[in-house]
């Protein structure tokens, strides 16, 4: 009996190792570090999303509209910011309403306006000082240029390598391929309310007011050659392309209409 039983057991016994041992191998990688393909973060740059946004050095009120994707003068109003539109580090604004503002705005509108008179931020010295040297930079002239919606031109010379799309994860501009260093033109006058790299995910950008309702955004240069307040003329020479925040060499060039983007093709002659 003895001899019949001792085979069975060493059977059980290596059976139970075999187990054990495939329970140590290393499993699959975790599910987060497997790729997914694109997110809506590889499709646009950032975006500011939230109801409010503390000012950093650097922002221009253009600026910020842009990433939020609303009317820079909507912008202004909402935070009784009037023109030159001179903000400071540490300013917070509010970039959209929430929907308990939205529905007391009525019934308690006389009473917010004493509360906020009373509780009005008093800027430190250093932020009036800051606010100061922004007036001072602000050209005083009017637009000596003029908008003509019917005279824009191609920002760059090159194949079209993304087109713009209203789907949910859809290129919100136009992206047009070069060689590092080719000029970067103005699709049309105006003047230069941003020119620089505080946003994320548009590298070296410029932004150019044309009017109260248009704006041009022209981002990945290589080099600025304008700078802010300067006045435009269409087909200036105002950067080179590069691939600053991203990963090859293109222009992607947007059109703001009242703080939405629009399809910029169909401002620009055909080719």
């Amino acid at each position: 009996m003895r001899i019949t039983t001792a085979p069975n057991s060493i059977i059980v016994i290596l059976a139970c190792l075999c187990i054990v041992a495939c329970a140590q191998r290393s499993g699959p990688a975790p599910v987060d570090s497997v790729y997914r393909g694109k997110s809506i973060f590889d499709f646009e740059p950032n975006s500011l999303n939230q109801s409010s946004y503390t000012v950093v050095r650097g922002d221009t009120l253009y600026s910020i509209a842009f990433r939020a994707g609303v009317d820079f003068k909507s912008l202004a109003v909402q935070n009784n910011i009037s023109a030159p539109y001179a903000i400071y580090p540490g300013q917070t604004l509010i970039l959209r309403k929430s929907h308990d503002q939205k529905r007391s705005k009525k019934t308690k509108s006389s009473k917010q306006n004493v509360i906020s008179k009373a509780e009005k931020k008093v800027a430190t010295a250093k932020e009036q000082e800051y606010l100061k040297r922004g007036k001072q930079n602000v050209t005083k002239v009017k637009n000596p240029i003029g908008f003509d919606l019917g005279s824009w031109r191609w920002p760059a010379r090159g194949k079209i390598i993304a087109r713009f799309s209203n789907a949910e994860l859809g290129n919100k501009g136009l992206e047009i391929a070069g060689k590092r260093g080719d000029p970067i033109y103005a699709a049309n006058s105006g003047k230069v309310v941003y020119a620089g790299r505080a946003l994320r995910g548009y590298g070296n950008l410029i932004i150019i007011k044309h009017s109260d309702d248009y704006l041009s955004a022209y981002a990945h240069n290589q080099v600025i050659r304008v700078k802010e307040q300067d006045w435009i003329t269409v087909g200036q020479h105002i950067a080179d392309m590069g691939d600053t925040d991203t990963d090859e060499v293109k222009l992607r060039f947007e059109v703001r209409f009242r703080g939405s983007t629009v399809d910029p093709e169909k401002f620009l002659p055909k080719k």
